[in-house]
C-alpha cells in the first residue's frame, strides 16, 4: 500500500508539473491571440470535459477555468481550424434573419446541400459568430458529438459586436440576444462575413498569425530563464575550491590506501609545498608518474602528519590519486545568474535541434522520458527542495519550449513552418493536406510518446 501510495503521489505531482507549464504554454497564445484581437472562446487549465469550474470574462466573453483532467491545458482561438466554402456568408445571413434556424431549411434558401450547408455552420460556429442550438425536445445536449439540427445567432450589441470582441456594448439600443434576429451591415452579407473573418486568427495578418505560434514557446523558454536565473540566486551554485583540501576519496585508491580522508588538508608532495588544488594536482601527477613511492603531508584537525604513497600498488591502473577537491556555495550576482540560465537556454536548444539530426536522433529519443519520468523527477526534487524542484520546473518549461518549435504539425513549429511555406510560395496550403500533415504528426509524436514510455517503464518499474 505505501509503494502504491507513493507511486500515486509521484505520478500526480508530475502530472499537475506537467499541466501548469502547458497552462502557462497556452497562456502565451491567449495573451497574444487577445492582444491581436482574434477571439478566443475558452482558456482552460486541463483537458476539455464536460464538468468544469470556469467564469467567463465580462469584457473578453473567454470562458476561464479548470476541468478535472490535468493532462495540460487548452485555449480555443477562433479561425485555427476548417475553411469557410464560397456560400458562408449567404449562411450566415441566413442565420442572422432568422435568429434561429435548421441545417436542412439554411441548406434549401441558399441552395446547396445539407453537407455543404452544415460545413460552413460549422466554420462559423469555430469563428464564434453563430452558436449551435440543442434542442432538448429533440433530445440533444451539448456533449454529444455530432451538431444538432439546428444554429442560431450569438449576442450582439448595436454594432454587431459580440462578447469576444473588443469594445463591444450591450447596453447600447438595437443590441439583440442569442437566438434573436438582427440586421445586417452596410455592405450586406459580405461585409458582415469579411467583419467576422476579420476577428479571427485567419483573419489576422501574417505577423499576427507567427508571433501567436510562437507565443506559447516564447513564454516556456522566458519562465525557465526566470526560474533557474532566481534559483541559482537564491540556491547558489556548488563549486570547487581552489584550495589542498580534499572533499571525497574514492574506494581502493591510492589515497585511501594511504590512510588519506576527507576533509584532510595536503600540505606538500614529495617533499614540494602547495597551497593550491590546482597545485597540488600537478605535484601528484608528476610524482604518480614516476612510479617511486612518494611521501604526502598532509594537517587534520590542527595534526600534522605524512603518508608514504607506492604508485605500484594502484591496481586500477588508472594513474590517479582518487580524491575531489571540497566545495563551497556561490551566490552569484543577478546578472551571473542570467548568464548562467542563458546558457542552460543555448544548450536546450541544440539538445532538441539533434532531433532533426539523423544521425543524432536516437541517442536524444533515448535519453529522453516521458510522464512517467517526469513524475519520479518530481517527486524526488521535491524531497530534496523547493530548490531543486523549481530547477527542474525551468528544466521542463525549457524543454517544452524548444519541443514545441520542432517543425511538426499539429506542434507549433509545424504551424510555423506551413505559415512561412505559405508565404514563401504566396499559396494557401489546402485544408486537407494541412489535416493530414497533422494526422501524421499527431501518429508519429504518439509513436515517440509509446517509445519513451516504454523506456521508462523498463528503467523506473522493471529495472527498479
Amino acid at each position: 500500500m505505501t509503494w502504491l501510495a507513493n507511486t500515486a503521489s509521484a505520478v500526480f505531482l508530475g502530472v499537475v508539473l506537467l499541466s501548469i507549464l502547458v497552462f502557462v504554454h497556452e497562456a502565451g497564445h491567449y495573451l497574444s491571440a487577445r492582444t491581436f484581437g482574434m477571439r478566443v472562446t475558452e482558456f482552460f487549465l486541463g483537458m476539455p470535459c464536460r464538468f468544469r469550474l470556469s467564469h467567463t470574462s465580462g469584457t473578453r466573453g473567454t470562458e476561464i477555468g479548470v476541468t478535472p483532467i490535468l493532462l495540460g491545458g487548452y485555449n480555443r482561438i477562433c479561425g485555427m481550424e476548417g475553411e469557410e466554402g464560397p456560400h458562408a456568408a449567404e449562411v450566415l445571413a441566413c442565420v442572422a434573419s432568422h435568429g434561429r434556424v435548421s441545417v436542412g431549411e439554411v441548406a434549401r434558401e441558399v441552395g446547396v446541400s445539407e453537407d455543404e450547408a452544415l460545413a460552413d455552420l460549422a466554420v462559423l460556429s469555430d469563428w464564434a459568430s453563430v452558436r449551435p442550438y440543442y434542442d432538448p425536445k429533440l433530445g440533444e445536449r451539448p456533449t454529444q458529438k455530432s451538431w444538432p439540427a439546428a444554429f442560431e445567432t450569438v449576442r450582439r450589441d448595436a454594432n454587431l459586436l459580440t462578447a469576444f470582441d473588443k469594445g463591444h456594448d450591450f447596453t447600447l439600443e438595437g443590441s439583440t440576444e442569442a437566438g434573436e434576429p438582427h440586421a445586417l451591415p452596410e455592405g450586406g452579407a459580405e461585409a458582415l462575413l469579411a467583419a467576422e473573418r476579420a476577428n479571427t486568427y485567419r483573419g489576422k495578418g501574417f505577423v499576427a498569425r507567427l508571433v501567436t505560434l510562437f507565443a506559447g514557446p516564447l513564454v516556456n523558454v522566458v519562465v525557465g530563464l526566470v526560474l533557474i536565473a532566481l534559483t541559482v540566486s537564491v540556491g547558489g551554485i556548488t563549486v570547487a575550491r581552489d584550495v589542498p583540501v580534499v572533499g571525497s576519496v574514492s574506494a581502493g585508491s591510492l589515497a585511501e590506501q594511504a590512510g588519506i580522508q576527507a576533509g584532510d588538508e595536503i600540505t606538500s608532495v614529495a617533499g614540494t609545498q602547495v597551497s593550491t588544488w590546482t597545485d597540488m594536482g600537478t605535484q601528484l601527477r608528476d610524482a604518480i608518474a614516476s612510479g617511486q613511492a612518494f611521501d604526502v603531508s598532509c594537517e587534520r584537525d590542527g595534526t600534522d602528519f605524512t603518508v608514504t604513497v607506492d604508485p605500484a600498488s594502484d591496481e586500477s591502473g588508472s594513474g590517479l590519486f582518487g580524491v575531489t577537491a571540497s566545495t563551497e556555495v556561490f551566490h552569484p550576482s543577478i546578472v551571473q545568474s542570467m548568464g548562467v540560465a542563458w546558457r542552460s537556454v543555448t544548450m536546450t536548444a541544440g539538445y532538441v535541434a539533434q532531433l532533426l539530426q539523423p544521425a543524432h536522433t536516437g541517442e536524444v529519443v533515448s535519453q529522453s522520458t516521458s510522464v512517467m519520468g517526469i513524475s519520479v523527477m518530481a517527486s524526488e526534487a521535491a524531497k530534496s527542495g523547493p530548490v531543486d524542484f523549481l530547477y527542474l520546473m525551468a528544466a521542463l518549461s525549457l524543454s517544452l519550449g524548444f519541443m514545441n518549435l520542432l517543425p511538426i504539425p499539429p506542434l507549433d513549429g509545424g504551424k510555423i513552418a506551413i505559415e512561412l511555406v505559405q508565404l514563401v510560395s504566396r499559396r494557401r496550403i489546402p485544408e486537407r493536406i494541412q489535416v493530414g500533415l497533422s494526422y501524421a504528426g499527431l501518429a508519429l509524436t504518439l509513436l515517440l510518446f509509446a517509445f519513451v514510455l516504454r523506456q521508462d517503464i523498463l528503467r523506473f518499474v522493471i529495472g527498479g
